[in-house]
């Protein structure tokens, strides 16, 4: 759309025409505890969704200029109605990033429609993290991620973020769900009914 064209403009040095670009939606992150016995707070994936503007997408978090793929070029977040590990209510951080359409990355589009490349991971900086089981801060108590305490699982939560590195392409993400989101292009039967399941969605986060 033309809007997301005008946001793209941002990190571009000329205008690019839509078929220039190829565009993809990707889950950066969540609050769900993750494979390491981590998760971020909400209010740290709100701050990260700013951060992780214009950030740029790379391989195996690479410093190489070589390796940057794509960049990202809006960011929101988004509910769904189930509850993560810990019984709160799911959020997760979500991207829309862009890449152009070339000889160099017609393998990398084929990767990512064939579902090839799809998991994600984030390189970021956090101020701060707490204990679930006791509230301590930064491993000043003796609790160790991944055990349970009673009925309590052990992990910390990451909050208050520093700065957003990169969003790179990896085998095995950290986050279980982080990575590139299915879209639709057929218009008719299933598909159909997805996307207006999805607006309806939409319309409900709205008016709340």
């Amino acid at each position: 759309t033309e809007e997301e064209l005008s946001r793209i403009h941002q990190y571009t040095r000329r205008p690019m025409a839509a078929e220039e670009l190829y565009t993809f939606t990707v889950v950066l992150c969540d609050n769900e505890v993750d494979r390491d016995y981590e998760r971020f707070s909400v209010e740290a994936l709100q701050e990260l969704a700013q951060l992780f503007l214009g950030k740029t997408g790379i391989f195996d978090h690479s410093p190489k200029a070589e390796y940057q793929s794509a960049r990202i070029y809006d960011t929101y977040l988004e509910d769904a109605e189930r509850l993560t590990e810990d019984g709160e209510p799911y959020t997760r951080l979500v991207a829309k990033a862009y890449l152009p359409r070339s000889e160099k990355t017609e393998q990398l589009i084929l990767e990512i429609d064939s579902g090839i490349k799809k998991e994600v991971s984030v390189g970021c900086s956090m101020g701060r993290s707490v204990c679930s089981v006791c509230g301590a801060e930064n491993g000043a108590c003796g609790h160790v991620k991944g055990q349970m305490y009673g009925e309590k699982l052990c992990f910390m939560e990451l909050k208050d973020p520093k700065d957003a590195y990169e969003w790179s392409f990896v085998a095995v993400p950290a986050q279980r769900e982080a990575g590139v989101l299915k879209r639709f292009t057929q218009m008719d039967g299933g598909a159909l009914l997805q996307k207006q399941a999805a607006l309806g969605r939409k319309y409900l986060q709205e008016l709340r």
